[in-house]
């Protein structure tokens, strides 16, 4: 489980983020929806320890993530929004690098990797080197070093983007699979039909701020709007009118 509790971020005279608060259960798929430039990754990597917040603070299975990240990202796992693959390593190396990261040797980490190595389908990239991979070879190798841990928690910063359909499909049924299995998964998004399909608990952020958040069909019904997308439209357009 994870809880944010009113995290504010500024970068300079930017302001990020200025009160977002939720909290995304095991169990469940939770998404950051926004527009660019809303705040959803300044959250999630808020979430990740990769940035400290100004105010507020964000518990991962209880463990205060700003008075110990290493403790807290041991149970994260991180899909991030660029895949950043070592292209001369193969997609064998990065699991082993990223395994050994989290502390797995031996017997543990040739199970864990033949785990995932299972989960994802990775059979025939597996040793190849990523130079040269396409998007959904390079989305399979970087969601499995995210996971190949077996953490309780994975976050994943806006996951279908660049992605063929086949890729998407794919990553879909992974995380409904760990979902299934009772892992948080946290996810940020502007995709409405991804959105829609993909979440139990949807987030809406604008300006930095949570504006609403429920179920996809309670967001719909609260703006009395036909679907989601109309329904993030109006929630959205009345936050700012009454920032403004």
């Amino acid at each position: 489980m994870i809880i944010v509790e009113k995290i504010a971020k500024n970068f300079g005279e930017v302001v990020a983020v200025q009160d977002v608060g939720f909290t995304a259960e095991d169990g469940m798929i939770t998404t950051l929806l926004g527009a660019n430039g809303s705040g959803k990754s300044t959250t999630l990597r808020t979430v990740a320890a990769l940035l400290k917040p100004d105010q507020g603070q964000v518990t991962v299975d209880g463990i205060c993530v700003q008075k110990d990240p290493l403790k807290a990202q041991e149970r994260l796992g991180i899909f991030p929004d660029q895949f950043g693959l070592y292209t001369r390593l193969t997609a064998r190396e990065h699991l082993e690098y990223y395994a050994q990261i989290h502390g797995l040797t031996g017997t543990a980490l040739k199970h864990a990797i033949d785990e995932v190595v299972s989960l994802l389908h990775m059979e025939d990239i597996l040793d190849r080197r990523t130079e040269g991979f396409s998007q959904g070879q390079r989305m399979k190798v970087a969601l499995a070093r995210a996971i190949v841990h077996k953490p309780q928690n994975i976050v994943l910063d806006e996951p279908t983007r660049g992605l063929d359909v086949m890729s998407i499909r794919m990553l879909r049924q992974i995380l409904l699979e760990l979902k299934s299995a009772g892992h948080c998964v946290l996810l940020s998004s502007h995709v409405m039909a991804e959105v829609e399909i993909l979440s139990d608990h949807v987030v809406m952020i604008a300006g930095g701020v949570v504006c609403a958040d429920g179920t996809p069909a309670e967001l719909v019904e609260a703006a009395k709007q036909p679907n989601l997308e109309e329904a993030f439209v109006a929630l959205t357009s009345a936050h700012e009118r009454n920032a403004a």
